[in-house]
């Protein structure tokens, strides 16, 4: 039977279904471990956005940005596993942990990034991805990083670019867990895989068609 290319394409991002299967197939679930350093050295970010593999790429090349790691943050399990987040078990959704330095990236410039990766207006999900496991979130640090980020925010809701209001929560940052090793750089690791979920994710048609300029 000739299926559709679409039908494909969307079938191949559905990541409840491609990402478990993908995780079941690895040996190693090793998590992976944040040098201590790295806390005393730079600024944390922490940052939901739908699916975490796609949300290292935009921000590993940036000048300022020592790393990017993927995990999970916002919900009471601790330590979980990829499987459970991915099912929605938790209450944590994937996140990235961006360590910079202020120096010479500030924390509102890491705002303006991620702004222009996701779609501020669902809270349901991001794309493809749909459940809490992968709502967007802001998970601050600091008063000063909340401050930024609700300026932040609402910059963004007053300049127009979306009709439907910015629901972004802005939450106080607790606890953020390293996902397993084979998740770190996925899009390097494995990039066929990793290019064919995002074509099919509708994530690079919606920042084109909002940010193209």
């Amino acid at each position: 039977m000739k299926i559709a290319p679409k039908i494909i394409a969307l079938l191949f991002a559905s990541s409840s279904v491609f990402f478990t299967a993908c995780a079941a197939k690895e040996k190693d679930t090793s998590k992976f471990s944040v040098p201590e350093e790295w806390s005393e050295q730079y600024e944390i970010a922490t940052l939901a956005g739908g699916c975490f593999w796609c949300m290292e790429p935009p921000f590993e090349d940036v000048e300022g940005v020592e790393a990017v790691i993927s995990g999970y943050s916002g919900g009471d399990e601790v330590d979980p596993s990829y499987q459970d987040v991915a099912y929605g078990r938790t209450g944590h959704t994937e996140s990235v942990q961006i360590f910079f330095d202020p120096e010479v990236i500030t924390y509102d410039e890491i705002l303006s990034i991620y702004w222009r990766q996701i779609n501020p207006t669902d809270l349901g999900g991001q794309f493809v991805d749909r459940g809490q496991q992968y709502r967007p979130e802001i998970f601050v640090h600091s008063e000063a990083q909340r401050a930024a980020a609700e300026a932040s925010k609402k910059n963004l809701e007053e300049s127009g670019r979306f009709a439907d209001p910015i629901v972004v929560p802005i939450t106080e940052y607790d606890t953020f867990y390293p996902a397993e090793e084979y998740h770190q750089d996925f899009y390097k690791k494995d990039p066929n895989r990793y290019y064919g979920y995002r074509r099919g994710s509708g994530r690079d048609n919606f920042i084109e068609k909002y940010w193209a300029e």
